[in-house]
């Protein structure tokens, strides 16, 4: 009887220390602009390196889905070409993520995310992605495998459990953008 409870303990044990907390499943939001966005969302512009494009973010309310609208006029002259609404972010995705989920229409144009970590350390340094918006409400999903690093000095490939900020981003040609984005999150 002993050696059965001492073969039970042990057998309790050894699982317990092999437990792996649960893998992301579902989709995971990180932002839905229902609690003070305006406190956690950066507006940035190439103004930051010598770039004259110009905008704003904004936080709207359609009935019950609030969400944020970045416009503005990205120009590269000056060596310039981006505005951005940026996200620093609390905490890694949840483990056995594989992407970043957005919920976004705009004017029909490209954008892109940004995504940063920390081996990004320069301003100019990120992790990019494109991706088209229209008219109305659409789910946008990027695989990590999908960005490409902004220069050589960084690795290939993202690590998730590193990334630090988000960004959505109008980026490296002269145009007038236009996005509303609904939720952030990961998948």
């Amino acid at each position: 009887m002993l050696v059965r409870g001492l073969i039970s303990f042990i057998f309790s044990v050894l699982m317990a220390a092999s437990w792996v907390p649960p893998v992301a499943s579902e989709p995971t939001t990180i932002e839905d602009f229902t609690k003070q966005p305006q406190a956690r969302w950066r507006f940035v512009t190439d103004g930051v390196m010598g770039g004259v494009s110009s905008g704003q973010v904004v936080f709207m309310q359609n009935g019950d889905r609030p969400y944020a609208r970045m416009t503005g006029r990205v120009s590269t002259a000056n060596r310039g070409g981006f505005i951005q609404m940026r996200l620093d972010l609390l905490s890694p995705p949840p483990k056995g993520s594989t992407g970043v989920r957005l919920i976004v229409r705009g004017n029909d144009q490209r954008y892109f995310v940004h995504l940063r970590t920390t081996g990004t350390i320069l301003p100019w340094q990120y992790y990019q992605a494109g991706f088209q918006v229209t008219r109305g409400w659409t789910e946008v999903r990027l695989p990590f495998d999908a960005f490409v690093a902004s220069g050589a000095l960084l690795r290939t490939e993202i690590q998730p459990h590193s990334l630090t900020s988000v960004a959505v981003v109008a980026y490296g040609r002269d145009h007038e953008a236009e996005i509303d984005v609904r939720e952030v999150g990961f998948y």
